[in-house]
């Protein structure tokens, strides 16, 4: 029941956009403005004022990393071994690493309540900057120019939105109620607004490209990254809450703003597009079968 809300925002969205009842320019403009406001003010909200305990996640955020690191190092093997082209490649890589973050946050909220944000809130914090710096050099080898959008990385709000809830958190300082307030307000609009636009943005029409590909791509997203990720959990002795809050953030789909990246680099768009639609489309089945398998 709790993927109910999430299906249907997704479904709403879809059918807005294809029904044309809003405009192209309107999903636009509020891609761009959860982008670049919304959502950093959630990550920020998440981060600015609740208890860090860093040193309780340390195993937490280092299975999040190996993991993230043996599937990387996974998929540049493979590409020697398959001569996988550059441009598809990347796609590859970006679908197996990069995460639904509005998908993640609803449902973390949804099953595990402040705890589980907050443990995820600190994973998205660490993995974001780690993810698009992966990606980039994924693309490295066709695009000369990946070192300026390095910098591109560094600026990116979402990690700014981090980075200043963190800091801030650390400071020990407090804002006025009304501008906590006013944060607060803009980091729940964030979510709903963002699983919408997810769902407007996908292109079913894409599927038609690959099918088998494309198939075989979300099973190695969905089914096995996490079960990679549950292993590695296991090997570090994580507990059973930890596990689970592991193995939801890896079997969730890829990040639609993959497709975005895809396309200013010159990489397969067409192809992420499928990447990006079936996945999501197939997480509504495979998360409940993955927690029944593990016996989550």
């Amino acid at each position: 029941m709790a993927l109910l809300p999430l299906i249907c925002l997704l479904a709403l969205g879809y059918t807005l956009r294809r029904s044309k009842f809003l405009s192209a320019e309107f999903w636009a403009g509020a891609e761009r403005l959860n982008y670049f406001i919304l959502f950093p003010a959630l990550l920020f909200n998440n981060l600015a004022f609740v208890e860090l305990s860093l040193k309780s996640l340390t195993w937490v955020l280092l299975t999040m990393l190996l993991t993230i690191a043996l599937v990387s190092a996974g998929f540049w093997v493979l590409k020697h071994i398959f001569a996988i082209r550059a441009e598809q490649f990347a796609v590859y890589v970006q679908s197996h690493i990069r995460f639904n973050t509005y998908i993640g946050l609803a449902l973390v909220g949804s099953l595990f309540g402040s705890d589980g944000v907050k443990m995820f809130a600190m994973m998205i914090a660490t993995a974001i900057p780690t993810v698009n710096i992966i990606s980039l050099l994924a693309f490295s080898q066709q695009n000369s120019h990946w070192t300026t959008n390095g910098l591109a990385v560094l600026k990116n709000p979402l990690i700014l939105g981090c980075l200043a809830g963190v800091l801030f958190n650390l400071t020990g300082f407090k804002l006025l109620s009304g501008i906590e307030d006013l944060i607060r307000l803009l980091a729940n609009v964030s979510l709903p607004l963002g699983l919408l636009a997810v769902g407007a943005a996908l292109q079913f029409q894409a599927l038609k490209q690959d099918i088998w590909r494309l198939g075989l791509n979300s099973v190695g997203r969905l089914i096995v990254v996490p079960l990679i990720a549950y292993a590695v959990a296991q090997l570090l002795a994580l507990s059973q809450f930890e596990s689970l809050v592991i193995t939801l953030f890896f079997a969730l789909p890829t990040a639609s703003s993959s497709y975005i990246l895809t396309r200013y680099l010159n990489g397969d768009y067409k192809l992420m597009a499928g990447v990006i639609s079936l996945q999501t489309l197939l997480f509504v089945l495979s998360f409940p079968g993955l927690m029944y398998i593990l016996e989550l």
